[in-house]
């Protein structure tokens, strides 16, 4: 499974980490497409993060740099749940940004955005699996849950042997005694 993962996070990290390249070199191509949900974003994000208020650019280039450092770190097995996560994040809006089917009108374009937006779907999902793999590792929230039963598990090995240990005893002393009072 180890050379599955290896081939599987670059190849579907490349799209993210090309994508967000051309954004950060390009971003007005995109700014313009990105509009009608960048927005309501910066309007959302404006208010916690001033700096991306103004300007919808540097929302559309901080995507970029996100999508791209983190399919980065994704392909290269770095963080790979935690960057599955954020790219995930980072897919939504990006994809109901250029690939808004519903919107258009043309039956052939319609068809293109639709097929676009179905490869992001599936993408999504595949990141989704990728962010809930644990290599074959118990999960934190697995761990969490069975901590308690590893921390009886010593009490119960120990106190086994100890009660085991106190019966034999308890068995020769009332040998010793039954011997000691016959002999008498």
């Amino acid at each position: 499974m180890a050379v599955v993962r290896k081939l599987a996070r670059p190849l579907l990290a490349a799209p993210f980490v090309t994508g967000g390249l051309r954004t950060l070199r390009r971003p007005e191509a995109v700014a313009e497409v990105a509009r009608p949900v960048v927005q309501p974003v910066v309007r959302a994000v404006g208010k916690r993060v001033p700096a991306l208020a103004g300007d919808p650019l540097r929302l559309v280039r901080a995507t970029g740099a996100i999508q791209a450092a983190a399919g980065l770190l994704f392909a290269t097995g770095r963080a790979p749940r935690l960057a599955a996560l954020t790219l995930a994040a980072t897919l939504v809006p990006t994809s109901l940004a250029a690939h808004a089917f519903w919107t258009v009108e043309d039956t052939e374009e319609r068809a293109r955005q639709r097929a676009h937006f179905l490869t992001d779907l599936s993408a999504l999902g595949g990141l989704l699996i990728a962010a809930a793999d644990t290599h074959g590792k118990p999960s934190l929230a697995y761990r969490s849950r069975h901590a308690l039963d590893h921390r009886r598990r010593p009490v119960t090995a120990v106190r086994r042997p100890v009660e085991a240990a106190a019966a034999t005893a308890a068995i020769r002393a009332k040998s010793v005694a039954a011997s000691l009072t016959g002999s008498r």
